[in-house]
Formats: structure tokens, sequence, C-alpha cells
């Protein structure tokens, strides 16, 4: 196991009707914005109760913030805060949202052009407003960590950005919001939080014991409830164990001391830019090629994946790798993810327009062993076809 140093400082508020400890969290004098995104959170009645545990508070909405937060329209956010001079920033919505958030959180207090955020990766933030989240839909894990990815429409960019001051101080968690969700959603959520433990996972051994039986306990319980949440009649307790493992996926726990491989995310980055897939469907097509493409430099995890995830115990190496890598790819299409580009009506020609991109945005060096090159990359596209 490598050295590490934990540090989360989000508070998890988790169960039905939590909306209203707003009241008690959210500081009395606060000049508060609320970012959302579509019209469901107001349809929905979701916006109406926050409004009223905020009470007496001076609160101004911020809407339109989209599935990919686009640096355009944060900006917007950005000047309105600085014009009335709002101090507390709160998200109602998803991933998106609470990324979008983070970034506006960040730039309000930030000194000189605020896309060198994302350039920057984040290292060039030093102050943000405090925010805190209520979510409506479970995938990201952005409700509990430090990072977000922004899209820059102008130029098709889509980067991912981090730092300790973007923590939220306190997330709200109330499975029941999930209850009004399109299946699409709640299925992409299942493989957005599949996809970010595997990528924390699914790389060498470091005999990190943990770690390892957290991540395929996560793997397993989403595995059992991800057919589940896809159905309507889906009870509360099913939707509170996709909402807990979705935000235990990436709050930084399983990601402590073990090597961690995130080209599968930056690859889809690029998918979603250039062609507007769903950030989750983009993790479908690329995960199981990348797994087949770098199944060498996986063999000893992908051999224990296959075993204690799948329980595969049956063939020899081989024959379990490749049982592995089918059974992740029976999964996602399963859940009505397509793990293929084809379905996209996407082929060969559309890969260098892919690769093109990753090199502008400098991603030529991937992977747990930073050996993903702009080659490999070709190879897993090539696998993905």
């Amino acid at each position: 196991m490598f050295n590490f140093d934990f540090y989360n400082p989000t508070r998890i508020v988790f169960g039905p009707d939590t909306i209203a400890r707003l009241d008690d969290l959210v500081p009395t004098d606060a000049r508060v914005m609320v970012l959302f995104g579509g019209q469901s959170a107001r349809k929905t009645g979701t916006l109406a109760q926050v409004n009223e545990a905020l009470g007496a508070r001076h609160v101004q909405e911020f809407g339109g913030i989209e599935p990919n937060p686009s640096y355009e329209t944060l900006m917007q956010a950005v000047a309105q805060v600085r014009e009335q001079q709002l101090d507390f920033l709160l998200a109602v919505g998803g991933g998106s949202v609470i990324d979008g958030t983070k970034f506006v959180a960040a730039a309000v207090g930030y000194e000189g052009d605020a896309w060198n955020i994302l350039e920057t990766r984040g290292t060039g933030i030093r102050q943000a407003l405090p925010f805190a989240n209520v979510l409506t839909l479970p995938a990201t894990g952005s409700e509990m960590n430090h990072s977000g990815v922004v899209t820059r429409r102008a130029t098709q960019a889509k980067l991912p950005f981090r730092s300790v001051h973007v923590f939220p101080q306190f997330s709200i968690l109330d499975p029941s919001k999930t209850q009004t969700l399109p299946v699409r959603q709640l299925a992409n959520g299942v493989v957005d939080a599949f996809v970010h433990v595997m990528e924390q996972y699914l790389t060498y051994p470091v005999d990190a014991r943990v770690q390892d039986r957290f991540a395929e306990g996560l793997l397993q319980t989403l595995i059992e409830i991800g057919p589940q949440v896809l159905k309507e009649s889906a009870d509360y307790s099913t939707r509170a164990n996709l909402m807990w493992t979705a935000t235990l996926a990436l709050n930084g726990l399983i990601g402590a001391g073990v090597p961690q491989d995130w080209s599968t995310h930056m690859i889809g980055h690029e998918l979603t830019a250039l062609h507007g897939i769903d950030h989750a469907r983009t993790l479908a097509i690329v995960l199981p090629a990348n797994l087949k493409v770098r199944r060498e430099a996986k063999r000893a995890k992908l051999l224990q994946y296959a075993e204690r995830v799948w329980h595969i115990s049956q063939g020899d190496d081989e024959q379990r790798i490749d049982a592995a890598i089918q059974k992740t790819r029976t999964f996602f299409e399963s859940l009505g993810l397509p793990t293929r580009l084809a379905a996209y009506q996407l082929d060969a020609d559309d890969i260098d327009g892919l690769l093109k991109q990753l090199d502008a945005h400098r991603l030529t060096a991937l992977g747990e062993h930073r050996d993903v090159t702009l080659d490999v990359s070709r190879q897993i596209l090539e696998a993905s076809l």
C-alpha cells in the first residue's frame, strides 16, 4: 500500500425529508444562490422545499446548468454572484450541477482568467465560496469530493479540476428524490459509479486489502441493485443503496493508498465534448475496450476481479479474463447502455479527431503506469468500434 493523506470534511445528511435540515446548516445571515439545471427541480417540488427550508434568508436562483456544465453558462452565474454580493452557494441537482457550482465557488474570487482554473486542473485555486448540495441524481460522487469537470463549448474542451477548497460543506442525500428520475438517468448513474470504482481498483495489486474488499463490495452492490433501480417500482431501500454506493465510489476512501487509472474517463470526456454522448455512456463504450487492450498490464487485478466480483473460477487465466470483460460489457448493455461506438453512428474515421483533442489537452500519458499514449488510446478506440 502506498503512503496517503486522506482528507474529507464534507458532512452527509442522509434520508427522506432531510431538505428541512437546510435551516440548521446554512448560516442564518447567508446571501444564497440556489443553482440548478432544467425545470425538473421546480416541477417536482424540490426547489419549493429548498426555498421553504431557507426561510427568510436572501435567496436568488440560477437555473439552466447543462448536463455537461458549460464554462459560458457558469460565468453568467459568477457575474451574478459578484454583482449581488452573494456569499453562499447551494446546488440542487446531480453531478453536473454540483461540478458547476464548485467552479462558480472557485471562480468568483479568482484573480485572472477563470478558464485558467481548468487549464491548470485547479492548482491555482486559493479560495472558494462556501457551498453545499441537495443531491437529486446519484452518479458522480461530486457531492462528497473535491473535483469537477467543466466544458467550454467554444473550443469543445471538457477538462477536470480539483482543489481542497471545493469540498462541499455538506450534502443532503434524500433517496426518495430519485423516484421522479427517468430510467435513462438512473442507468447512467449505475454505470458512472461502477466505472469510478473500477478506475481506482482495477490497476495492479499493492496489498491494499481494505480498499480492495471495499471496492469489490461496491461493485457487487451495483451489480445486484442495478437492474432493480431501473424498475419504477424500485423501493426506497434499493434507491438508498444506489445513492450511498455512488457517493462512496468517489469520496476518496477506496482510492487512498492505491494506484489509479483515469484513462477511461479522459477518453470518455473527449467523446462527450465532440459528439455529445452522455458521460456515463462514453464510459460504457471505453472501459471494456480499455480492459481488453491493456489486459497484460492489468492481468493480476483482472483475475482477482473475475474471481471475487463475478465469481468466475473455471477455465485458464485467459478464459477467466475474457469472461470477466464480457460480463462487464453484458452488465452495461443490460442496463440499456451500448458498448460500441457504432451505436452512436461513429466509425474509424472519427478516431483521429478524438486523438487530436487528447493531444491538445496534454492527455498523452494516461493510466496507472503513464503508458497510455496516443497510440494506445487509438487501440482502445479501435477496439470500441
